[in-house]
């Protein structure tokens, strides 16, 4: 065991590496702001695009960049449901007539047919 040891070391607290060589990628620091009066400040790549919102390193709630552009209403058309798309396409009418054409498959498949059905169905 005292073979496998390293001796006069502290593993992880030393780096071997030259650092005097060691050139780091171009950085951006951009500054966060919570709603609880934290700040704080996250380094991103210089050629990343950095995010509005941010998780507060303090507690986490989202944090907005201090130097980001106040947010603009959305204009333009309201969303569309699947109900809007699908009056597009037909009428009250119809659907009224598409909806009794699957309730009587449904009630058919289900064995609740119309009652002379259902007798014609056992007699036979």
């Amino acid at each position: 065991m005292a073979d496998r040891m390293l001796r006069g070391t502290r593993l992880g607290a030393n780096s071997y590496t030259p650092v005097r060589e060691t050139q780091f990628a171009p950085r951006q620091i951009c500054e966060f702001s919570c709603a609880h009066g934290h700040f704080f400040e996250v380094t991103f790549a210089e050629d990343v695009a950095a995010p509005v919102t941010w998780d507060c390193s303090f507690d986490g709630t989202p944090a907005r960049r201090v130097d980001a552009p106040e947010d603009s209403p959305q204009h333009g058309r309201a969303r569309r449901t699947h109900w809007d798309m699908l009056l597009e396409r037909r009428s009250l009418d119809e659907l009224e007539i598409l909806l009794d054409e699957r309730l009587a498959v449904v009630r058919e498949r289900r064995g609740r047919a119309e009652p002379g059905a259902r007798r014609a169905h056992r007699e036979g």
